[in-house]
This record gives C-alpha cells, structure tokens and sequence, in this order.
C-alpha cells in the first residue's frame, strides 16, 4: 500500500496531475448551476416516477419521449407548502408545466429541478398567456384606481351581462326583488367557450349608456371556464363603458382580469346585486326613524318658540310695561334731581374760591395803592422804580386814583444827597 502511494505521488509530481476532493467537485457543480439561465424558469414535461411522501413532499421526475421512448429526465421535488397549492392530483402521465430552480443536493451527488408551481400543461399555457395580458393592460392604465367610478345610490335601471338560462340571471333577480324592486335589462351573452369573448364585448356594448349600473357575471368554474373574461377584448369593453361596472365572476376565490377593470369586484352574482340597489326595508326604518327624530325636533322647537311668546307677551303687557314707563320716569327724576343737588353745591364751592382768589388779587393789586393816596409814575408808558434813570427836565406822567397829570423834573436828589 506505502509503495502504491508513493507511486501516485511521483505520477503527480511528472505529470502534473491535479486530484479534487468530493467537496470541491461538489462546490463546482453548485456553481455551474447557479447559472441564471436554471433559476426561476418553466419546464415542460411528462410526470414519470411520482413518489408521495408521508411528509407531504412530492418527488418525480420530467421526462421528454421521442418514438415512444424517454430520450431526457429531469429529478424533481416539490415541497409540502408548495405541494399544498395544487389544483389537481399529481400522477404519473400527466403532462405539466413546472415552474422553479435548478440546484444541486450534494449529499447524493445529483441536481434535481426544486418546483415551486405545477400546472397542467395546456392550462399552465393559459396562464401564461393571463400574466402576459395582464402586464400589457397595466401598462395601458385599465387598472388604475383613479379611472374607477362610483356606483350610484339609487339606480334606476339594472343592466345584466349574463347567460340568458343560467342560474346567475335568476339569482340577481331575486335579490333585486326582494330588496328593492326595480328594472332589470338583460344583455344575454355566451360566458364560456373559445367565442365567448367576443360576445361578452358584444353584450357590454348594447348597453353601455342605457342603464344606470351593470353587472357583468357568470357561476363559478374551473379556470378554464372562467378564461373568456380575462380575455384583453373583454377588458377593454369593460373599461371603455361610460356606466358604472360590477363584475361577479366565478366564487370569492376566482379572480380574473375583468375584476380588476371594473369599478367594483363582487364575490358572487348575489352579492353584487346586494351592492347595487339599496334594502327597501332597511330604508324605511332609517325613514321612520328619521321622521320620528324630524318631528321631536320639530315639537321641541314649537315649544321653545311658545314659551319664547308667551315671555315676549307679559314683557309688553300694557299695565306692566305702563308701570316699566313710570319706574323708569321715576328714576329720571331722582336721578335729575341729585345731579342739580351736586351741581349747585359745586357751584356754591366754586364761587367761594373765587371769591377768596378775587378777594387777594384785589389786595395785591396796585390800584389798591392808589386808593390809600399812593400814585404810580411813568415815563414813555413804563414805570419809573428808581431816580437812576431820570434827570433835569424829564417828563413824568403821573397815575393817581381818580386821574392822571404830567409833571417835569426840575431837581434829581438821591438819598445819598439827603
């Protein structure tokens, strides 16, 4: 054995010879097939090998067969979550469609498609057509909330876009008769079938206009069933109607593309009905009630209104308001009478101020002096206080009680001098 491996160590060393670990070749694969072109795409093929699991995995493979024969096999695996999803029961033959990823599970050294989504392979086609309508109407704007319109409250006209013998018809009709009886106008039209879409376009068409809201419906049913109403004619017919659009297609589960271009999704026929028309029952105890809150209100504020007169009427009673006048001339005239009490009494204050004012301006005047047998001289109309300013031969003017005279000076004598 020493001698073996001494062996395969000199072939290394001369030829250059590169050994790989398992978990290095595993790595390589892994890398391989993380390849974008085996991630999130969709195989086709038929069921071979199907094995249940008590877990609740699937695994099976996708084999392709050319003259009768398997010319390629794909393993797959789909897990519990995923496998809770199917519509139908997965057995050997069935020809799918697959959607996952491409991986590799290293403990058993083999790659394996990890399915996330199977579908019958004509309707997984169709489903694929849906996604690709889909996109395509988003991008025109048909699903935008800011186009959708509001149902009327009180319609007059019902228009139904329905099959002519199915149950939806009659479903509608009495919901409608029993909550509120109105109008009904039917656009029958086929609701399955490869046609299908064309007359359902048809049928919205005739009456768009004519009708204050319109329910377009059919029973429930397989996908299949269902695919003429997301088909883009239909769509657009419905996003084009002036009138407002309720679709009730299939049960609450189903969902198709005219769900979203109508105005308002209804889960079933019956509930769509229920959404256009209000209860006449439920309307005419909200009016008895309001009548009854109208005529409360009413009575309170005529009584109010009475109690207000009859206030108003004693206010302007004659001998009351005639005892109001003689109140009121009354408190006139005491009122007159204290404001002449004040005023004469102030002017008897004042007069005595005045009185003593005028009493010592008197004293102080200078005309007092002359009563007492001063008198006052002036030369060139002012008053002389001093000898200073005079001398020989001035003119003095002379102020005396009871007149005036002018006299010259004919000697200035100082009182130093005397």
């Amino acid at each position: 054995m020493e001698w073996y491996q001494q062996r395969i160590r000199q072939e290394q060393k001369e030829h250059a010879i590169q050994i790989y670990r398992v978990s290095e070749i595993s790595s390589i694969i892994s890398s391989v097939l993380d390849d974008d072109r085996l991630q999130d795409i969709w195989i086709r093929g038929e069921v071979t090998n199907f094995k249940p699991h008590a877990s609740g995995h699937r695994y099976f493979s996708l084999g392709e067969r050319k003259d009768g024969s398997a010319s390629a096999l794909v393993q797959c695996v789909m897990w519990r979550s995923d496998a809770e999803r199917l519509g139908f029961t997965l057995k050997d033959g069935i020809d799918a469609i697959a959607f996952g990823s491409i991986g590799h599970y290293a403990p058993q050294g083999r790659y394996q498609f990890y399915v996330r989504e199977l579908r019958h392979a004509g309707e997984g086609e169709k489903h694929l057509q849906v996604e690709k309508w889909k996109a395509e109407l988003a991008a025109e704007g048909i699903f935008d909330v800011g186009r959708k319109k509001d149902l009327p409250r009180f319609p007059g006209r019902i228009g139904v876009v329905t099959s002519e013998t199915g149950a939806v018809l009659q479903d509608i009709r009495n919901v409608i008769a029993r909550r509120f009886p109105l109008e009904i106008v039917v656009s029958p039209t086929a609701v399955q079938g490869d046609q299908a879409h064309n007359d359902i376009a048809q049928a919205l068409k005739r009456i768009d206009g004519k009708v204050d809201v319109i329910i377009i419906g059919r029973g429930g049913g397989s996908f299949e069933d269902l695919f003429p109403f997301n088909h883009p004619l239909v769509v657009r017919a419905i996003a084009c109607c002036t009138t407002p659009v309720v679709s009730a297609i299939g049960h609450e589960t189903d969902f198709t593309l005219a769900d979203f271009a109508a105005d308002v999704r209804a889960p079933t026929p019956s509930a769509a009905a229920e959404m256009v028309v209000q209860d006449r029952v439920s309307l005419k105890e909200g009016l008895s009630q309001f009548r009854k809150q109208l005529g409360s209100s009413l009575v309170s504020r005529l009584d109010r209104a009475a109690r207000e007169i009859s206030d108003l009427r004693l206010r302007i009673a004659p001998g009351r308001m005639e005892r109001r006048i003689a109140d009121r001339r009354q408190d006139c005239a005491t009122m007159a009478e204290r404001l002449a009490r004040a005023a004469t009494a102030r002017i008897d204050r004042e007069q005595l101020i005045l009185s003593g004012l005028s009493a010592r301006l008197s004293g102080r005047s200078p005309l007092a002096l002359l009563e007492r047998g001063y008198c006052i001289l002036e030369m060139e109309e002012k008053i002389v206080r001093s000898v200073g300013g005079l001398s020989y031969g001035d003119i003095l003017g002379v102020r005396m009680k009871d007149g005036r005279l002018e006299v010259q000076v004919r000697e200035v004598m100082h009182d130093k001098n005397l």
